[in-house]
């Protein structure tokens, strides 16, 4: 079964696709291809109908995605081009071949009001581009009839850049730093991440589902648990959103709440994720430290 599945894995760039490919590869998986945006342009629709029709994937794990939050605000275009067609035609391909299509999504699709968890079918009001053109995206791979939509929160892992490599790099040369304290969420370890996705692939358990580590935090809270574990004396001032913004303006809103229910992971029986704080110190001592 391993030997012979066919698994197409995009955005294998980045932190989320390097860890799927880690990953499927320890778990057995031989017939895997990795491609990112030099492979594989996912906005132009015939080289991906070409691409998918010769490679003709079992999976198509699709984490490739405009994630610059900011610059989606100045090039609203362009991040369509890319989580809206670029999905669609990838969802497209995988429908004609009856393949498994994962899809990324984000916290983002939700407007952040309140303080209860999210529900997968709660309202989307994306305060964004970004979080609107990522729904969209979903839409578009709900109409493959094999899918998984998996949304996740404050992703860190060891390829590429994030919030606790930010930190700890800022605090070689800071001694304390104002750090936002009203915006809820959970910290999302792309190893663990991973584990999950690829479990699921091996499942007819589609549908839609959140998943981060486990627990909740500000990003203050974050930013201290962060500088505790790597043994930082850097100090953390919570500040508020507001009181952000004034001193590092931005294009696009965050949400306030980002927390996301996991009672769809629960109702199909997967395992939930390590507890963030243990997810941290994982990636900290173990990865970051290689």
């Amino acid at each position: 079964m391993k030997n012979s599945m066919r698994i197409l894995v995009t955005g294998a760039t980045g932190q989320l696709g390097y860890d799927i490919l880690r990953e499927l590869k320890e778990r057995g998986y031989n017939n895997i291809l990795g491609v990112g945006h030099a492979d594989l342009d996912i906005t132009q629709e015939a080289e991906v109908k070409k691409f998918i029709e010769n490679y003709k994937p079992d999976v198509i794990m699709h984490n490739a995605a405009w994630t610059a939050v900011d610059k989606a605000e100045l090039n609203p275009v362009k991040c369509y081009d890319v989580n809206v067609l670029g999905t669609r035609y990838l969802a497209e391909a995988a429908q004609k071949l009856n393949s498994k299509f994962v899809y990324i999504s984000t916290d983002y699709v939700f407007d952040g009001e309140g303080d209860k968890p999210f529900e997968i079918n709660d309202n989307k009001k994306s305060l964004s581009v970004y979080g609107k053109t990522k729904y969209q995206g979903e839409l578009e791979a709900q109409k493959v009839e094999k899918y998984f939509i998996v949304r996740v929160s404050w992703v860190f892992g060891i390829n590429g850049n994030n919030f606790v490599k930010t930190m700890l790099k800022l605090s070689e040369t800071k001694t304390d730093l104002n750090v936002v304290c009203d915006q809820i969420g959970s910290p999302t370890y792309t190893y663990d991440l991973s584990k999950l996705l690829c479990t699921m692939i091996e499942t007819d358990k589609y549908g839609v589902y959140h998943a981060t580590n486990e627990g909740f935090c500000s990003w203050s809270e974050f930013a201290t648990e962060i500088f505790d574990v790597a043994g930082k004396k850097t100090i953390v001032h919570p500040v508020s959103t507001e009181e952000y913004l004034k001193t590092i303006p931005q294009q696009a809103k965050r949400p306030l709440n980002s927390r996301l229910s996991k009672k769809s992971l629960d109702d199909a029986g997967f395992e939930r994720l390590p507890t963030w704080q243990d997810a941290v110190t994982r990636y900290i001592k173990n990865e970051l430290k290689k």
